[in-house]
């Protein structure tokens, strides 16, 4: 996940510094990047899969607040992910009709007994937290990189690569 990551980031880097020289090799590598980080979506979905843990839709509330954080820094995640934490760790556990498990209004006056671990708003995992909302940044790169890319494509056909247009301003010169 790591190398896929790494691999993503540097191919957008390498594409941006080839820009100047090779229009081709920055639409290559620019494919390169978008194909790393679809493969490090596909692991974090592998990674949620595997430990049983849920894939949210885009429309799920945790991801929303998420989105319109608008984190831009590692710090802003963490303390998204501490105050989604206290928000599911410090509510009461309730079920679908508002009694608390330990409602005592029962018939037998005692506290029902009941693990969090049974409770229908047990809080959720970092880790589900974490993957989901990687997956969200990821979905958003891959996303502006088609666009990236669609754009590149279409810059080549209309104006060429470098030699090309080496060749046309030689040509005019010699014209002229």
């Amino acid at each position: 996940m790591v190398q896929a990551a790494r691999s993503g980031v540097q191919n957008i880097a390498e594409g941006s510094q080839a820009s100047a020289t090779s229009k081709k090799t920055e639409l290559k590598l620019t494919n390169v990047a978008r194909a790393s980080l679809e493969e490090l979506r596909l692991d974090y979905e592998d990674f949620l899969r595997q430990r049983e843990l849920p894939l949210w839709e885009p429309e799920h509330p945790v991801l929303k607040r998420f989105k319109a954080k608008r984190c831009s820094s590692l710090q802003e995640v963490r303390t998204w992910l501490e105050e989604e934490q206290k928000r599911t760790d410090g509510k009461e556990h309730t079920d679908k009709h508002g009694q608390t498990w330990t409602d005592t209004k029962s018939r037998s006056k005692k506290p029902l007994s009941v693990s969090v671990s049974e409770s229908p708003c047990r809080s959720v995992s970092a880790s589900t937290l974490v993957a989901n909302a990687a997956l969200s940044l990821l979905n958003l790169c891959c996303y502006l990189l088609d666009q990236q890319i669609a754009a590149q494509a279409k810059a080549f056909e209309t104006e060429g690569g470098f030699t090309e247009r080496l060749y046309r301003i030689r040509s005019a010169k010699r014209n002229n």
